[in-house]
């Protein structure tokens, strides 16, 4: 029978790292139920709820556990009781959630208090609760969530798989048909020495005509019919390969993404439809690269139909991706002069993309 009925385990997991995920399986094993604040301030750049998310993945297999966020915007001063007090109330109001949340208000107190801080014994003692210190001098996980800020790509194993697909930099290569982008992201990804994805709108239109076959031997790539079905279908399955492939390094190269699925949709279509939109909600990347039209012939092989459209697809790419607000560069001239404007372009991203503000002191 486990010691405590209850434990707590609070930070700002600013990201989450294997020495909290450590913290959080001790109290596990310990007790019955683990409450697990995630506490984040306004100032910080790794939305809260991003936090909540990669924690509740992570610990979604240790039994009793359950994690919620909160924002704390109060400072930190260990000699302040109307601070203590203040994010005491906050502490408190998570418990309470969770109580509420179960139907058992009466069940918000805790009995125990886990944490790695030196803190950790007056807080306890304010919750009315026992202090479990654990490895406070990080010799199990010697690591920090300023030391994981500092240097993210050099401590990127320290992260959990749910926190590396979160962080990672994801960079998108689009374009009209036959403009390099399969070409131009591999060897991106190759540079980098990272994951790569394929188009799986591709992949699709090859079982589609497969499909086709079944009803009419005869049918060719010009006899398929497109529907927002097909669409949708490409964005998820586009969506699903990146988000397995996102654990493998800080940076991940794609041959387009769920969103490039909305503008070939509106390119056979016609028209973008919301339920492709909707399909790719919330989701975007670091980077896009666009590939031009321009200085790149055209090889049919078999597949492709749109020659003539090139030049309106490269403008169709350039409008909806200004229109979503991403950062995105175009990219131009031979296929290596397009592969040293990928690398600076990637360069100057990933300056910003593992930039995080400072927490409250």
């Amino acid at each position: 029978m486990s010691k405590f009925e209850h434990a707590l385990v609070l930070g700002k997991f600013y990201p989450p790292h294997l020495g909290h995920h450590h913290l959080v399986r001790t109290a596990a094993a310990a007790s019955n139920r683990t409450t697990v604040a995630v506490l984040a301030s306004s100032v910080e750049s790794i939305p809260l709820a991003d936090r909540v998310s990669w924690m509740t993945r992570e610990h979604s297999g240790d039994e009793g556990v359950v994690v919620l966020g909160d924002i704390d915007d109060y400072q930190t001063d260990y000699d302040d009781n109307a601070i203590w007090e203040a994010h005491v109330g906050i502490f408190r109001s998570v418990l309470s959630r969770r109580a509420i949340q179960e139907g058992d208000p009466a069940s918000a107190a805790v009995d125990a208090v886990f944490t790695s801080e030196d803190y950790g014994q007056e807080l306890a003692k304010r919750l009315g609760a026992q202090h479990v210190l654990v490895d406070l001098d990080r010799t199990v996980h010697p690591m920090s969530g300023t030391a994981v800020r500092a240097d993210p790509m050099g401590r990127w194993t320290d992260l959990a798989p749910a926190t590396q697909a979160g962080l990672a930099a994801r960079i998108v290569v689009v374009g009209a048909e036959s403009t390099g982008t399969t070409t131009l992201s591999r060897a991106l990804a190759e540079h980098y020495r990272t994951a790569w994805v394929p188009e799986h709108g591709r992949l699709h239109t090859e079982e589609k005509l497969i499909a086709a076959q079944a009803f009419d031997e005869r049918a060719g790539i010009e006899d398929l019919v497109w529907t927002v079905g097909d669409f949708v279908d490409i964005a998820a399955r586009q969506a699903k390969a990146e988000d397995e492939a996102a654990g493998a390094g800080p940076i991940l190269v794609c041959d387009n993404d769920p969103w490039a699925a909305t503008v070939w949709c509106e390119r056979y279509l016609g028209c973008a439809y919301p339920q492709v939109t909707e399909a790719v909600s919330g989701r975007k990347p670091a980077l896009y690269l666009l590939t031009d039209h321009q200085d790149v012939p055209f090889e049919q092989d078999g597949w492709r139909d749109g020659e003539h459209l090139r030049e309106w697809m490269t403008g169709l790419f350039e409008r909806r991706l200004d229109e979503r607000g991403v950062s995105w560069a175009r990219l131009t001239g031979s296929r290596q002069n397009r592969l040293e404007q990928a690398i600076n372009a990637v360069e100057d991203m990933l300056a910003r993309h593992f930039r995080y503000a400072d927490p409250l002191g």
